[in-house]
């Protein structure tokens, strides 16, 4: 039989332990409920010859969007302005998050510039990227002599 000595603290010590942890884990979260930040939720999807790219930009005018493709990389960007600053009203508490973004994504090679569209309606960008035909490989027949 082990004899193990009696520590009236130790149930104290595991909790001071747990309780730093929250406090540690907390702290580096800071920064993801930055305000100065806004990036936008991005879905990328295919529908037969169509790419289709979503993205959720709630509080932007499309005046404030920008969307650019070159080099098969498309670029969307825009800012989202901070209302609080333009108000004279006292806040309690702020979650919302403002500010600039710039998010780019490399489509693949078969996509073509020349026909591409975008839609934005209820704070949803929509792009519809249509992917070049594939031209069936030609069979040549060789005369052997």
């Amino acid at each position: 039989m082990t004899l193990v000595r009696f520590k009236p603290t130790r149930e104290f010590d595991n909790i001071h332990n747990t309780i730093q942890q929250y406090f540690d884990d907390f702290s580096s979260m800071e920064s993801s409920f930055n305000t100065e930040s806004f990036s936008p939720k991005i879905d990328i999807s295919e529908k037969g010859n169509q790419l289709i790219i979503d993205a959720e930009i709630p509080g932007v005018t499309k005046e404030d969007l920008k969307i650019t493709l070159q080099d098969n990389i498309l670029t969307i960007e825009g800012e989202k302005k901070n209302i609080l600053e333009e108000s004279n009203r006292k806040y309690f508490r702020t979650e919302r998050s403002y500010g600039s973004f710039k998010k780019s994504f490399t489509l693949p090679e078969d996509v073509d510039s020349e026909k591409v569209d975008a839609k934005f309606k209820n704070g949803v960008l929509e792009i519809l990227l249509t992917k070049v035909e594939e031209e069936a490989p030609v069979e040549k027949v060789i005369e052997v002599k």
